[in-house]
């Protein structure tokens, strides 16, 4: 795995083709399996009614279709821009290995799009109720699906 300008210049095209519509932000996405294109897409979080809908988001559910897989070992990820935490965590439960990209999160905060409440809100143990009020309750009656799919045969972990 090698980094190669052309795929971060069709990321940066897959960005670019949200300027000017309510699709999205200018985020663009692709995915390389051993220098073939698996997937692209961008942001269709304004379209879809949907926070989740990020480039990487996006494009990594159109490759794991494609492929037929829930797993992308093998695969890289370029993007225009450094991903937000959400993205960096779909990433990795992926199983890509190798993720390249653009613009800075500075550059991302630049234009409105501010990711560093979240980091503040990951690197200071989710302690921040401003940011989200995050209790545990109920767990005896919550354990159960854990335990069942524990002793499930059948069950598979990804």
């Amino acid at each position: 795995m090698a980094y190669e300008s052309k795929f971060m210049k069709l990321a940066a095209n897959e960005a670019q083709k949200n300027i000017g519509t309510n699709v999205g932000g200018p985020f663009g996405t692709v995915i390389v399996k051993d220098g073939t294109i698996i997937a692209q897409g961008r942001n269709h979080v304004l379209s879809d009614n949907d926070p989740s809908a990020h480039g990487e988001i996006y494009t990594i559910r159109k490759a794991c279709k494609k492929l037929g897989t829930y797993g992308l070992s093998g695969c890289e990820l370029y993007t225009n821009a450094y991903p937000c935490p959400m993205c960096l965590g779909a990433i990795i439960w992926a199983n890509i290995k190798a993720c390249y990209y653009g613009n800075t999160a500075e550059d991302a905060k630049n234009i409105g799009f501010r990711d560093d409440f979240i980091y503040h809100f990951l690197d200071n143990g989710l302690q921040d109720k401003n940011t989200l009020n995050l209790e545990q309750h109920d767990r005896d009656t919550t354990i159960k699906a854990f335990d069942n799919f524990k002793d499930d045969s059948t069950h598979t972990i990804y």
